[in-house]
């Protein structure tokens, strides 16, 4: 027998879960359920966030890695920490 269930959540929220479920070929109804039906069996909840590289970063990784590729030292010695801090912001 279907039940129908009401929670408060963020309409925003709503929103980016009900997009994501729909670029996965999915109800949002359905991955509540199956995260319900875990609950259940597992007994347990868990809750975890992947951290995502920012455009950023992945361009100063490409940058790093590419020199590297091409012999280029990218470390001290340093005589003095303002030496280093200068040289971690080119």
């Amino acid at each position: 027998m279907d039940t129908t269930l009401t929670i408060k959540t963020n309409g925003t929220l709503r929103q980016e879960a009900k997009k994501m479920a729909e670029e996965l070929g999915l109800t949002l109804t359905a991955v509540v359920n199956a995260y319900l039906r875990q609950f259940v069996r597992e007994r347990k909840f868990s809750v975890s966030a992947t951290s995502t590289p920012t455009k950023r970063s992945l361009a100063l990784w490409e940058r790093i890695s590419r020199d590297m590729d091409k012999g280029m030292d990218s470390s001290g010695p340093f005589s003095q920490a303002s030496d280093l801090i200068a040289h971690l912001k080119i």
